[in-house]
C-alpha cells in the first residue's frame, strides 16, 4: 500500500514578493480606461482665456459687457482661471484705453472702480447726452423730497428718520421707505441714546453714483447742520 503524498510545502518567499502594490497595479492594469469627464479638473482645464480670439482682454470685456452690478478683480479671475494680479493689471490696462490713454481715441463708455468692484458706465463727458435720451419720457425718477432726504442721508450718515426730518422740515418716513425699497438706503443699527433706527447708503447707491467710497462725494456736507443739534423728535412730535 502506497504512502499517502504529503501536502505540498507553501513556497513563503514567492508569497511575499507579491507585495501589495505589485497587486494594485496588476488590478489597474486590468480595469477599463476611465471616462474623459472623470479626468480630474477637466472643467478647470476645459479652455485656456489666452488662446481665445483676443486674449484674456477680450475675456474680461466680455464679462463686463453683461454683468449688471459691479463684479471684483477676485471674481474675475475664478471665473477665467486667472491670478487676480493679472486680472487686476488687465481692469487698469482696459480703463485707460477706454479713456485714449494708449494711442486710441475715447470710448463713449469709461470703466470705473466702484465700491468693490468694476463696472462700465457711459463716459461722464457725454452725460448730457445719455440724459437725454435715457430720461426723456421717463416718470420711474426719484422726487425732489427724495433727492434731498437721499443727500441728507448720504452726507450726515449714520442718522435717524427724526434727525432727516429736522433737516428738511417735514415728516421723511414714506419717503425714507422708498429709498430702501429701491435699495439705496438700509439700516445700519440703532441710537444707542433714543434707540431710533439709524440709515445710511448702500453699496448699490454707489454704484449708481458712480462713485468708489463715500469720500468721493462732492463737498456738500459743510453746509447741512450738524446732527447733535437737531431734535430726535419728528415734526408730529412723535420719537422715530
Amino acid at each position: 500500500m502506497s504512502e499517502p503524498i504529503a501536502d505540498a510545502p507553501v513556497d513563503d518567499e514567492r508569497v511575499d514578493d507579491q507585495r501589495p502594490e505589485d497587486q494594485s497595479t496588476e488590478d489597474q492594469a486590468h480595469r477599463p480606461p476611465a471616462a474623459d469627464g472623470d479626468a480630474p479638473g477637466a472643467d478647470e482645464l476645459a479652455f485656456d482665456v489666452h488662446e481665445l480670439p483676443g486674449g484674456a482682454l477680450a475675456a474680461v470685456e466680455a464679462v463686463l459687457m453683461v454683468t449688471e452690478e459691479a463684479v471684483s478683480a477676485v471674481q474675475l479671475a475664478s471665473v477665467l482661471a486667472l491670478p487676480t494680479d493679472e486680472v487686476e493689471q488687465i481692469l487698469a490696462e482696459l480703463a485707460a484705453e477706454y479713456r485714449g490713454e494708449l494711442g486710441g481715441r475715447p470710448r463713449g463708455f469709461e470703466l470705473r472702480h466702484v465700491g468693490e468692484g468694476w463696472r462700465l458706465y457711459s463716459a461722464g463727458q457725454l452725460a448730457d447726452v445719455v440724459g437725454r435720451f435715457v430720461l426723456d419720457g421717463q416718470a420711474a425718477r426719484l422726487t425732489q423730497a427724495a433727492l434731498e432726504t437721499l443727500a441728507v442721508i448720504a452726507y450726515r450718515q449714520p442718522v435717524t428718520r427724526g434727525q432727516v426730518s429736522g433737516v428738511r422740515g417735514v415728516n421723511v418716513d414714506s419717503v425714507v421707505r422708498t429709498l430702501t425699497t429701491r435699495g439705496l438706503v438700509q439700516e445700519i443699527g440703532t441710537d444707542p441714546v433714543t434707540g431710533a433706527v439709524r440709515y445710511g447708503t448702500t453699496g448699490y447707491f454707489l454704484e449708481r453714483m458712480g462713485l468708489g467710497s463715500l469720500d468721493e462725494l462732492p463737498p456738500l456736507a459743510p453746509y447741512l447742520p450738524d446732527m447733535d443739534l437737531i431734535d430726535v423728535d419728528d415734526v408730529s412730535g412723535e420719537p422715530v
